[in-house]
This record gives structure tokens, C-alpha cells and sequence, in this order.
């Protein structure tokens, strides 16, 4: 059986055994009356909630994910706490579309999303990451974007594809991710004042521990506070044939300090500074982190902080008032020495310090209007930052990894119209003025000042409470980074003449279209229930895109980056979720496809299809829920390193125990088996194999008063 055949056969044997398992279930209830525990707060048809049905924050107006004309994915704090999660990574295993790329080494991941994002330039502006709205962004060679640890989320949404840039930012072409942190009030129910939680977990590949401690304190009624700190540790994990990971081990520490005061009528304003900080200091770890290379060892210290100062007046009884003020400082720091390659020729090798700091502000309002059959949300922001660029070697200046300033400033509009609750219409624009100007140091390199424009047109159209259509078609203009317009090189083997910094790059743009449908069931087969289902089909027509300069061998100098790809990317996405008070199942199938219309090849960015699959049960009456989980993947012929990557499928099987009543009440325990069959596989966008059989344990106690 050839090789793109064995993943059909995965994809399908996963879909037929979802329908079957789910039938049969259900099957299972027929004639059950019970009524659930969980349901929805505002929800008034009172179902239990799935995973379309989750709120997100990041859209411009709340909304329920199915109910949004967008291809969105919400994870909440349920569900980062059943993931068990030893990295970022970790959280993204079931999200359609989305795909983490690297290794699973905490310095070396980084983010894919339909297509967009790679080993060799990272994700970099081509995705937003926002914590708690503070841009994320970081690029070093053989390095991951993206440092941290879930255990300090109790959110993370995915809205996929360009339409994301109105609100967030020229040149998101593949979406936008934003991470929320925890607050005090998570913790703190009604009339309690104080709440400690402990928690520890295991994992056995790579003999894994993690230790976490909460306060949460409310003082006066209106002010939280909010203190977490977390440690991890392991050594290097194993893949499924016994193959140690080289430079996978890792300690970090990480914390969160949050306080919050509420004011105003019925205390609706609001006021927020937190501070995160997360570092791990790995000596004698692999130079590269994103896959396994010849480069050696060296001494590594990667400290990230982001401090946020938020305010918010929603202002519920004036329609013109709903302000939303955010200013934050980010610094991601990397720090390496004491390098065991034997080569002292590059200045990849010396002792350095690379950092991104970044100082960015934004400023957002909405106003309502609300008539006969329709309401109306206009929202007016600016958004601005200031980010600096830092290289610096035992040589000096890095021409790599250039120093400079990158300086944005934003004006963005979007209007959401509903009519008679059935149409929503969603017209938005958004312009950026750039600003990058290099260090000095830089050769021939001057300032380059660019203007970039997203437009975007989405609606969805509700047939009845069952079944509803949306679509959108979006622009979006991404301009170069410092490292594409001023990095330099001197003579290599490939570039005998050495490179130049570009200069005068044009901006990457994106069209494209999206287009899909949504299905909601409830009170299907006992009260209560419920079934959403989410379709989207995309396309992607890409123009201008910067690669690095194809003319290797020349004995001239030629330009480190240069505009040579034109590319198209499209797709299928589908999410499905069941829930009710005895089962639950989830279903994110995801299909990319991507070529270069020059050459007609296909582009390496693009993941194998992939099926991810939840089926589990509850026994209410003792607190208990357990399942199977499994991820399956087709055979592709190209990707991160040298194809072709075989087909796969992966099974995982947990068991959580939560007692409500009694001296056990606020007490968790959680456990599962990753990888029962100890498979060995290897996603084709990461640069390792992935981890063998790995069995988790998690324990937690709260205490509140």
C-alpha cells in the first residue's frame, strides 16, 4: 500500500470510528431523562456546552464560536487543564488548521496555521501571538517565536486566515493566536475572600515533574490579586523506537502577578497590571532547538517578560461608551555562550545576546446602535508600537540578525450590522504606517518607510437555529521585517560573493476567500444535548513573497532576501463537537494544500491532512470522566527536512476524578497514557520525531475561604 494511501486509510478508519462510537453512544441514551449540571450561564436553551459554543473575546463583539463569520478555535481553561501539557505545544494537538512546528525542545517551537509558517523563518509577522494583547514576537536562527508556559492561561483563541489583520495587524496572512492569562476572580467564587491551589504533575518520558502554586486574594470587594509561579523540569524525552532527543531536557521557571480594582457603577470599569515572566537556563543543550543538526552544544538562557497595564469601561448604560485601553512592554531575551562547535569561523557560535523589546499601546471603542429588527457595533481603534531589534556577538554587530528599530502606528475600523438576529454583515479596514531603520553598523542600508492596507468583507446569514452560512474575503499587506531588509553576510561556500542587505523589498499580500457552514443540534437524543458541527472551505492567492536569495554560486553580491514566490494555498477545515451528560466527542479534521505557481511544485510549508478525535464518557454521580483520544495523519511527500513522512495514527487514552461534595471537594486528579503503542512518527513540519509512550499524572488541592 503505497504511502499517501496508509494515511487515507488512518483518516477514514478515524471518521468511521467517530460516527460509530458516537452513534453508538448516543444509541446508549435513548430513553435517559436526567438533567445536567453544567450548562450554559446564558444560554437559554440550557444545553450542555461543546466547544463551538465557547465565547470568543478576540472578534471584535463577544460571540459564541459557531455564531462567528470566521474559522475560529477557543480553548479554555478545561481544556488546557485535560491536555496536561509539558509545552505550548502541547495545547494545539486537536485545533484544524494549526500546526507546531520544530521539536518538541522548549526553545525550538513555533507556530503553523494553514499553510503559513516554517523551520526556516519561523512564523514571524506572517501570525500575531497576543498575550493578554501585547504583540509576541521573536526570530533567531535554528530558535523558537514563542516562549512560555499553559499553566499560566486559562484561554487561547485561533482565529485563522487574513481577515484577523483588521483588528490586530497588517500581514497576519495565516490568523492570529492570543493567549489570556489567569485572573484572581477564576478562582474566587461569590462572598470568598482567599484561595490557594497546589499542583503537581508527572510525566515519564524524560522522568518530567511539574510544581505550581495560586493565591488569589480579594480585598475591599473591588481589588484581586493574583500570585502564580511554576517549575518544570525533564530530561530528554524519548521517541517511540527508544531514540533519545539530544538537548530536549529543560528547567524553567515561570509567574504571573496580576492585580485588579474594579470602580465606577456597579463596578463595570475596570484596571488590570500584571507582569509575566517566564526563563530556563540550559547549559550544555543543542544549538539548534527547532530540529536535530550537527552544531553542538551550547549554554543557553532565554528569559521572556511582558508587562501589561489594561483598562476597560464597557459602560452598559451609554451606547457610545465601550473603551478598552492597552498598553504593554514585552522583552524576549536569549542569551548563549561556551559553544562546542569546532568551527570559530561564524558568529553563530560566539558568545551573544539577541532580544526583541518592544513598547506598544492601543486604544479601542465601540459603539452600539440598536433600532427596529437590527443592532449595530461600530468599533474605531489605533494601535501603536515601538520595537527594537538586538545582535550583538563577541565580534560586535551580528549581520544576521541585524539590529534596528521597527516603529508601527495603525488606525483600524470595523462595523458589525445584525439584522433581525439572522444576517450578520462585518465590513472592516485597517492601515499601517511603517517605520524600519537600521543600526548603523549596516552597510548600505538606509531607512525604509511602507504603508500597508487590510480590507476585509465577512457575513453569515442564519437560516433557522439549525443551520447558518457565512463567508468573508479579506486583503492583506505584510511588510518586510528588520531581518529580511537588512541582514547581511560575507562569503560563503553557497555565496561565494557574499550578500548585501536587501533594501526595498515589497511588501507580501494575501487575497482571499473563505466560505463555509454551520450546524446546531439539541435535545437530539435526551435533553440537553447538543451537537455542533463547522465547516470552512479557503483559498489563498499570495503575491510577492520574500525567500531567501535563490542565486547561490554567484562571485558577486547578491541580495540576502528577495520578492521571487507567488503562491497559492487552499484548503478545508472541519470541527465537530457532542456533548450531554453522559458523552462527549470532538472531530477537527484539517486539509492544506499549497503551490508555487511559478514552478508548480509544491510548497514545504504545507502539513499533512490531519484528523484528531475525542470520545469520552462521565459518570455524574461519582465525578468521573475518561476517554480516547487519537491524532491521524496522511502520508506527504515534502515538508521541514527530507520527505517523504509516512502516515500515522496515534492513541491516547485519560481519566479525570473532580469530587464536588465532602473534605475532597476542590480536589482534582487527572492521568493518561500518550502514545499507548509507543508509535514512532514524525509530523512532517517538525524537525524531530515525536515522543514515545508517555504516561501523566496531575494532582491538584484547592483550598478557598
Amino acid at each position: 500500500m503505497g504511502l499517501k494511501n496508509t494515511g487515507r486509510t488512518y483518516l477514514l478508519g478515524g471518521v468511521a470510528l467517530w460516527v460509530f462510537a458516537f452513534t453508538g453512544a448516543a444509541a446508549a441514551q435513548d430513553g435517559v431523562a436526567e438533567t445536567p449540571e453544567t450548562i450554559v450561564g446564558d444560554d437559554t436553551s440550557g444545553t450542555i456546552v461543546t466547544r463551538l459554543q465557547r465565547i470568543v473575546l478576540g472578534s471584535g463583539v463577544d460571540k459564541v464560536a459557531i455564531d462567528t463569520p470566521q474559522a475560529v478555535t477557543v480553548i479554555d481553561q478545561e481544556a488546557i487543564d485535560d491536555e496536561q501539557a509539558m509545552t505550548i505545544g502541547d495545547l494545539f494537538r486537536d485545533v484544524p488548521g494549526v500546526t507546531v512546528i520544530g521539536s518538541d525542545r522548549i526553545g525550538g517551537q513555533s507556530f503553523n496555521i494553514r499553510g503559513i509558517g516554517g523551520l526556516a523563518a519561523s512564523d514571524e509577522s506572517k501570525i500575531i501571538v497576543t498575550v493578554d494583547g501585547a504583540n509576541k514576537f521573536y526570530e533567531q536562527y535554528r530558535v523558537g517565536s514563542f516562549f512560555s508556559d499553559p499553566e499560566l492561561y486559562k484561554q487561547v483563541e485561533i482565529l485563522r486566515g487574513p481577515a484577523s489583520s483588521t483588528l490586530y495587524g497588517s500581514g497576519a496572512i495565516g490568523g492570529v493566536i492570543n493567549f489570556t492569562t489567569k485572573d484572581a476572580g477564576d478562582f474566587l467564587a461569590s462572598g470568598e475572600t482567599v484561595a490557594v491551589r497546589a499542583k503537581g504533575m508527572y510525566d515519564s518520558n524524560g522522568d518530567g515533574y511539574m510544581v505550581s502554586g495560586i493565591f488569589a486574594g480579594r480585598f475591599a470587594e473591588n481589588t484581586e490579586v493574583l500570585l502564580n509561579g511554576n517549575f518544570r523540569r525533564s530530561d530528554d524525552y524519548q521517541t517511540g523506537d527508544g531514540t533519545i532527543i539530544d538537548g530536549s531536557a529543560f528547567d524553567s521557571f515561570s509567574g504571573l502577578a496580576k492585580v485588579t480594582h474594579y470602580f465606577g457603577d456597579a463596578n463595570e470599569q475596570s484596571v488590570r497590571l500584571s507582569y509575566q515572566r517566564w526563563q530556563s537556563d540550559a547549559d550544555d543543550t543543542q544549538y539548534s532547538q527547532t530540529g536535530t543538526l550537527g552544531f553542538g552544544t551550547i549554554d543557553r538562557d532565554i528569559t521572556d517578560q511582558t508587562i501589561v497595564f489594561q483598562y476597560q469601561n464597557p459602560a452598559s448604560d451609554n451606547a457610545l461608551l465601550d473603551l478598552d485601553v492597552n498598553i504593554s512592554y514585552s522583552d524576549t531575551t536569549v542569551e548563549q555562550d561556551d559553544s562546542s562547535f569546532p568551527s570559530t569561523s561564524s558568529q553563530l557560535f560566539e558568545d551573544s545576546t539577541y532580544a526583541y523589546r518592544t513598547l506598544q499601546g492601543k486604544l479601542e471603542n465601540t459603539f452600539e446602535h440598536s433600532g427596529n429588527g437590527f443592532e449595530n457595533f461600530l468599533t474605531i481603534g489605533t494601535q501603536a508600537s515601538y520595537q527594537k531589534r538586538i545582535g550583538d556577538s563577541e565580534s560586535g554587530a551580528i549581520g544576521f540578525h541585524p539590529e534596528g528599530t521597527d516603529t508601527k502606528v495603525g488606525f483600524y475600523v470595523q462595523d458589525e450590522f445584525i439584522w433581525n438576529e439572522r444576517l450578520t454583515i462585518i465590513p472592516g479596514a485597517r492601515v499601517d504606517f511603517v517605520s524600519l531603520s537600521p543600526d548603523s553598523s549596516i552597510t548600505g542600508a538606509s531607512d525604509q518607510n511602507e504603508v500597508a492596507f487590510s480590507p476585509k468583507l465577512a457575513a453569515l446569514y442564519k437560516f433557522n437555529d439549525t443551520f447558518s452560512i457565512f463567508g468573508s474575503v479579506a486583503h492583506t499587506e505584510r511588510v518586510p521585517t528588520l531581518d529580511e531588509m537588512f541582514s547581511t553576510s560575507g562569503a560563503t561556500r553557497t555565496y561565494p560573493g557574499g550578500r548585501t542587505a536587501s533594501g526595498n523589498l515589497d511588501k507580501e499580500q494575501s487575497n482571499a476567500v473563505e466560505a463555509g457552514f454551520s450546524l446546531s443540534f439539541f435535545d437530539m437524543l435526551q435533553e440537553r444535548d447538543g451537537l455542533q458541527i463547522k465547516s470552512t472551505a479557503f483559498y489563498n492567492d499570495l503575491k510577492d513573497l520574500i525567500t531567501t536569495n535563490p542565486d547561490t554560486g554567484q562571485s558577486t553580491a547578491v541580495p540576502y532576501y528577495v520578492n521571487v514566490v507567488e503562491a497559492e494555498i487552499w484548503g478545508l477545515e472541519v470541527e465537530a463537537a457532542y456533548n450531554s451528560k453522559y458523552v462527549f466527542s470532538t472531530l477537527a479534521y484539517s486539509l492544506v494544500r499549497g503551490v508555487d505557481k511559478e514552478t508548480g511544485t509544491d510548497l514545504n510549508t504545507i502539513p499533512a491532512d490531519t484528523l484528531a478525535m475525542t470520545i469520552g464518557g462521565r459518570v455524574p454521580d461519582h465525578n468521573v470522566e475518561f476517554g480516547w483520544r487519537g491524532l491521524f495523519a496522511a502520508g506527504i511527500d515534502s515538508g521541514a527536512t527530507t520527505g517523504p513522512f509516512p502516515g500515522y495514527g496515534v492513541h491516547d487514552v485519560f481519566a479525570s476524578w473532580r469530587p464536588q461534595e465532602g473534605h475532597l471537594a476542590g480536589f482534582e486528579v487527572r492521568a493518561s497514557v500518550e502514545n499507548i503503542f509507543d508509535k514512532d512518527y514524525q509530523n512532517n513540519l517538525a524537525g524531530d520525531p515525536a515522543r514515545g509512550r508517555t504516561f501523566k499524572l496531575t494532582m491538584n488541592k484547592q483550598f478557598s475561604w
